[in-house]
């Protein structure tokens, strides 16, 4: 069976891929622990989703973030022989997978408010998730803690990509009821 605590990590400390330990609070840490809970709440979303093509492509993001977050967790003295690298390949998957989703879809042109779905409310729940996963791996890029710019570019393609697939969802349900408009402003 697998050993779950190690103890290691008592004193508030975590290990990085190789020999390097960093405080739990340290960017890196900080932002693959961020990138983790968008791969949780993308799993919700795809235990809700009822359509198998949503959830291949949740399942594939998914496992493409447990290759970014090694990444993440790569310190630069390690990162060759770890061979854990976002690619120009990735990104263009999800370009790819936008595309073919947008076809299916009208993206409105205006502000949205989640909640039609579940399952479209658990993606944009995941998409902020992601957003801020974002924001984190860009200081990291311009701190120069990381050097591979496909980081940044795969998480905001994602994070693009989730909010299009939400609104695929909406639109493809027929459960997807939207609130009545409320005529008097909220005061």
């Amino acid at each position: 069976m697998a050993k779950v605590t190690t103890g290691t990590g008592d004193a508030g400390y975590t290990g990085l891929l190789g020999e390097q330990r960093v405080p739990k609070y340290d960017p890196r840490p900080d932002t693959f622990g961020t990138v983790d809970e968008a791969t949780s709440a993308l799993g919700l979303a795809r235990a809700v989703a009822q359509d198998p093509h949503v959830k291949a492509i949740i399942f594939q993001v998914q496992q493409e973030l447990y290759l970014l977050m090694g990444e993440l967790a790569t310190p630069p003295e390690n990162y060759e022989t770890m061979g854990l690298k976002m690619t120009i390949e990735h990104v263009q998957r999800l370009e790819l997978v936008e595309e073919e989703l947008k076809r299916e879809v009208e993206i409105p042109n205006k502000f949205i408010i989640p909640g039609d779905t579940v399952d479209g409310a658990v993606l944009d729940l995941a998409r902020t998730i992601i957003r801020r996963a974002e924001r984190m791996a860009v200081k990291l890029l311009h701190d120069n803690v990381i050097q591979n710019g496909e980081v940044v570019r795969y998480l905001n393609r994602l994070s693009d990509m989730i909010f299009i697939l939400a609104r695929y969802i909406e639109v493809k349900s027929s459960l997807a009821q939207k609130p009545k408009e409320m005529n008097d402003p909220i005061a």
